[in-house]
């Protein structure tokens, strides 16, 4: 596995009105970049991609682990999402300094 560490703001998009806003962060590029890397190294053990390219991950934020996938944007960067319940769990609000610690899988 290769180990993570990253922080960033913590930002929220709704995608359907009557749903709760998407909790993510964006990756920086130094990381997205191991990302990639990763994901490539992947792709050649298995001989095909995961779903949408993603990149299945264990996350440590605060008290809070929990597994997730990240997944790539159009333009070349990379997402993680935050669930609503770790959000309520930290008492994380939008645009707050986010630390994260990522195991690739």
């Amino acid at each position: 596995m290769t180990a993570l560490a990253f922080s960033g703001p913590l930002q929220s998009l709704h995608i359907e009105e009557g749903y709760a806003p998407i909790g993510f962060l964006r990756i920086p590029p130094e990381v997205a970049e191991a990302i990639v890397a990763h994901e490539f190294e992947r792709r050649l053990e298995l001989g095909k991609r995961r779903g949408f390219g993603s990149v299945r991950v264990t996350v440590a934020l605060g008290d809070s682990r929990w597994q997730t996938s990240l997944f790539p944007n159009k333009d070349g960067s990379w997402f993680l999402p935050i669930k609503k319940p770790v959000r309520m769990a930290e008492g994380l609000v939008d645009g707050e300094e986010v630390k994260v610690e990522l195991d690739l899988h």
